[in-house]
């Protein structure tokens, strides 16, 4: 979806004699296989790039080939012919923009500035090639010889017309040798830089994750750029990737384990949990979820659900250990209910109690 800014996913129902349960499979496809020469009126609607749109603007078929366009082996008669696709067979994930039908890649704003960093880069090396190439140059002109043409020959008098790796040329008539001093390459690292810079915030990627170059970055400064970058990529997780593939998937999985008996309703509720973003100092983000749980403002499932990880499997797995450990007679210092967060073990629980039978002997006596 980064690369060509679309990819379809196309939902195919199996039979039973094919052995697979439950009978579907699911089919990435390539941009490429949508049909875009097809446009305009088509029955009752329209077609645009491949999609075809009902009456009221609702997307009704997509137009796909049956095979990849540029796949080698495709038939000229037959492979270029595409078919239309019911749209509830395909997910059409990609960001959504406004009075756009399909994607468009992320990187499409800094192409041309790939292609100028690609080019300034080949001259650079050119450039370095042939300085290596010629070494001296010796020159001078004899009297006898200064009324013939001008030509540089190597040392056996052969006339020079490429260059090679440690090359000395020789003019004709020459006396004097100069050496080659090949030039410094100033600005190469900060340009380098400056347009990765400009690629990286095309891409929406920070510049250190992009080129692994954490020279010029503290932990501040790397934390602040990972906290936006994190914050864009829950957007894309939450509001994009997950309601526009892998809710379609899990529905097409549900409905076909239905369809098949396996199930005894195609509506099972599901819970979502993305995969965590690994801290930068894992301490100090541990102390900040646990001052939020504390505080209120964050629950415990939530802190669990952050982490990549199923609540309240978690939950049932601390359950499980805790019974576990408590029957083996066990206490470990990390069991908030034996042990403080310093070390010393907790207050017996049947202190209270205590104290108040003594309090109601006390009263009898008076």
């Amino acid at each position: 979806m980064v690369e060509a800014g679309e990819v379809l996913v196309r939902r195919r129902p199996r039979r039973p004699g094919d052995g697979v349960m439950p009978p579907v499979q699911i089919q990435l496809l390539e941009a490429d296989f949508l049909d875009a020469t097809r446009n305009g009126a088509l029955g009752a609607g329209q077609a645009m790039q491949g999609i075809e749109f009902d009456a009221l603007g609702r997307r009704r078929a997509y137009w796909l080939f049956g095979a990849h366009p540029g796949d080698a082996t495709l038939s000229l008669t037959g492979g270029l012919t595409s078919r239309a696709v019911p749209a509830s067979e395909i997910a059409h994930v990609y960001e959504k923009q406004r009075t756009q039908a399909r994607g468009v890649p992320w990187g499409a704003p800094v192409i041309r500035a790939l292609r100028d960093l690609d080019d300034y880069e080949v001259a650079e090396i050119v450039r370095k090639k042939t300085e290596a190439c010629v070494t001296a140059i010796v020159f001078g002109d004899e009297e006898a010889q200064q009324g013939i043409a001008p030509s540089v020959v190597d040392a056996d008098g052969n006339r020079v017309e490429q260059f090679e790796p440690g090359l000395i040329a020789y003019a004709r008539g020459g006396k004097d040798i100069r050496f080659n001093q090949p030039s410094a390459t100033g600005g190469y690292g900060e340009y380098k830089r400056a347009s990765l810079h400009t690629i990286s915030a095309g891409f929406r990627v920070p510049y250190e994750l992009l080129t692994g170059d954490l020279s010029q970055v503290n932990y501040s400064s790397i934390r602040a750029g990972l906290v936006e970058f994190r914050r864009m990529i829950d957007a894309v997780q939450w509001q994009l990737f997950i309601p526009m593939f892998c809710a379609p998937v899990w529905r097409w999985f549900t409905e076909a384990a239905w369809a098949a008996g396996r199930i005894p309703t195609p509506d099972v509720p599901v819970e979502w949990s993305p995969p965590k973003f690994e801290a930068v100092d894992p301490q100090k983000d541990a102390m900040a979820d646990l001052l939020a749980i504390r505080s209120g403002t964050m629950t415990l499932a939530e802190a669990i659900a952050r982490q990549g990880r199923n609540p309240d499997a978690v939950l049932a797995e601390i359950a499980a250990t805790n019974a576990k450990l408590d029957a083996l007679g066990l206490v470990l210092d990390t069991d908030p209910r034996r042990v403080t967060k310093t070390g010393n073990a907790q207050a017996s629980e049947s202190a209270p109690d205590q104290t108040a039978d003594l309090d109601k002997s006390d009263g009898d006596e008076t």
